[in-house]
């Protein structure tokens, strides 16, 4: 038997799998949500544009230097994480801004948090882009 998750609020009952659709439906639609989330971040937040632009470059230097494959790997969970620590912010800004119109202390932890999320991990993907792509580099221009 499937338990139906189920909130209070305010005196109503809210039934969350009464609302789910299932089915290959459910499915294609998360694709389009997935897509509209990353076209509006393109479109709207220039960090991550600018986050995707660098990513262009990693994978074009990846190309031009015929990196190996566990170096791929490593570069692409690398810039993964930072673009997706990107969506996570923009998510919590606009959650943020959604609740409150006020400047309040614990909404602007909220978003400087989220914000220096992205940046640790931005400078993490800078340090490892160049253990990955420094050697190479050093070969090319005959500095080894």
């Amino acid at each position: 038997m499937k338990k139906i998750l189920s909130v209070k609020d305010e005196g109503e009952e809210f039934n969350r799998e009464g609302i789910k659709v299932y089915g290959y439906k459910r499915i294609l639609n998360s694709f389009k949500y997935s897509m509209n989330g990353l076209t509006y971040a393109y479109r709207y937040e220039q960090s991550f544009w600018i986050h995707a632009f660098f990513t262009g470059i990693a994978i074009i230097l990846g190309i031009a230097l015929k990196i190996k494959l566990s170096e791929w790997a490593i570069i692409f969970i690398a810039l993964g994480i930072t673009l997706a620590l990107e969506l996570i912010n923009t998510a919590i800004e606009a959650a943020v801004d959604l609740t409150t119109s006020k400047i309040h202390p614990l909404a602007k932890i909220a978003k400087d948090c989220g914000s220096a999320a992205t940046f640790v991990m931005s400078l993490v993907s800078v340090i490892i882009s160049l253990f990955v792509f420094g050697p190479y580099i050093k070969i090319l221009f005959g500095i080894i």
